[in-house]
């Protein structure tokens, strides 16, 4: 057992003084506010959140940052120059790369990624000697980093409504569902650690409509439902798509196969009809938001607070990596909302948390994270109050969510070991620095 005094803390819906934590094989055994005296216990000063989840990551992007932004375009042109570090990599340099970017996703605080993993074969589309030797790489460099993974193996079978897959988007495909769900399923026989192991739709282009079902049953399985992820209208261009091929919108495309569900977190949401967020709403499926992607793609903004409101639970995800920082995902959801309506004031800095922390995790397959609570995982982000972003805010939710960022936090904890412990962030930084440079540098050589 091992004991820490909380400056202040995000316990129970509330931002509360000194409370001590107790914590034992990776959980939270005792949690106590208003404790003055605690002897014994390591004093941690700051602001204390739960760790927070990544609901939607694809780590290779991580190599674009810095690279892509340069001159206008669109999210298609984007994509070509995606493809290109798609093209470069294999197990090997796919494990070093995600480790040294799970390892920089520690460091601002999260605890657990869901990964959206459709790098499958190799550069001609051939299997590996081992199918799953790029799942594999990511599931390594999760417990290198030291954090835990939702590994969402997506299905990936056409370049869009039932056209082959074309250039290295051969590397993405089983060429059907069936055989997609043979190789997942044979990752899934293994012993995987603390791994959940979930799936995905790409998109409804990139699946055909009679295959989703195949998708969406796998989920649900002996053992439970599984996590089922689905970048869902994030493009004006899809939803015509849909609607010339199929006559309906790509959510109702889904929920007419099977694949809204309450385990459903649909990926960006962004163009949404009143017709969509209904069919969300009713399957009590979740909307993941990635607010700093959607605006570095153009994507646009999309009706988070209506979707909330209709009872659509709202996660956050970091996607392309643009920035990795939950404490802007969480302010930008609010701004954005200002920016679209002319109006402040739609989101609760604590709904904003608990979207970073308790439901992120829920949604990812973890319904014992995210909160400073008797039985849970012990993961624990703190942010100096003394920064010159975050002095002199109140301390409390809202510096969090308006005021705080990546650089402000001083130690992270992950199942009740420091992955980042306090006194040493500059050091790791400068460590994560010059790890990510090596690794992302040599891509582009």
């Amino acid at each position: 057992m091992t004991a820490y005094l909380l400056d202040r803390a995000w316990v129970d819906g509330a931002v509360r003084d000194d409370v001590l934590v107790e914590v034992a094989d990776g959980r939270f055994a005792s949690v106590t506010p208003d404790t003055r005296e605690a002897r014994g216990a390591t004093r941690i000063d700051g602001l204390t959140l739960p760790g927070f989840a990544n609901t939607h990551s694809h780590a290779f992007h991580r190599a674009l940052r810095g690279r892509t932004q340069a001159g206008r375009g669109s999210f298609w042109t984007w994509r070509e120059q995606m493809y290109a570090v798609a093209r470069a990599l294999d197990p090997d340099s796919y494990r070093r790369l995600a480790t040294a970017v799970y390892k920089e996703m520690i460091a601002t605080g999260i605890t657990c990624v869901g990964e959206f993993h459709y790098l499958h074969h190799d550069p001609t589309g051939r299997p590996y000697g081992d199918p799953n030797a790029m799942s594999r790489a990511l599931i390594e460099a999760a417990a290198e980093a030291g954090f835990r993974l939702t590994l969402l193996d997506t299905a990936y079978l056409s370049s869009g409504f039932g056209e082959p897959p074309a250039g290295v988007q051969v590397r993405f495909s089983d060429g059907t569902a069936d055989a997609w769900a043979e190789r997942v399923s044979a990752l899934d026989a293994e012993d995987l650690g603390d791994v959940v192991l979930g799936a995905a739709i790409h998109s409804v282009r990139a699946v055909p409509a009679d295959q989703l079902e195949t998708v969406a049953l796998w989920t649900q399985r002996a053992g439970g439902q599984r996590p089922l992820h689905a970048h869902l209208s994030e493009q004006v261009a899809e939803n015509e798509a849909c609607l010339a091929r199929h006559g309906c919108t790509p959510t109702a495309l889904l929920e007419a196969h099977g694949a809204l569900t309450p385990a459903t977190s649909a990926v960006h949401a962004t163009h949404l009809t009143e017709g969509d967020i209904a069919a969300l709403a009713a399957a009590r499926s979740i909307v993941s938001l990635c607010p700093t992607t959607e605006r570095d793609l153009g994507d646009g903004i999309g009706p988070a607070r209506t979707l909330h409101e209709a009872g659509v639970a709202i996660t956050l995800g970091s996607d392309s990596h643009a920035v990795i920082d939950h404490f802007e995902e969480m302010r930008a959801t609010e701004l954005d909302e200002r920016l679209a309506t002319q109006e402040r004031g739609h989101w609760p800095a604590g709904e904003l948390v608990d979207a970073a922390t308790v439901t992120g995790h829920a949604s990812l397959g973890w319904a014992d994270a995210g909160r400073i609570a008797v039985g849970d995982r012990a993961d624990l982000v703190t942010v100096d109050l003394a920064s010159p972003r975050t002095a002199g805010t109140g301390a409390d939710e809202h510096t969090a969510v308006f005021a705080a960022g990546a650089a402000d936090v001083t130690s992270v904890m992950v199942d009740g070991r420091f992955r980042v412990a306090p006194g040493g962030a500059r050091d790791h930084a400068a460590a994560l620095g010059a790890e990510l440079n090596d690794v992302i540098g040599g891509l582009w050589t």
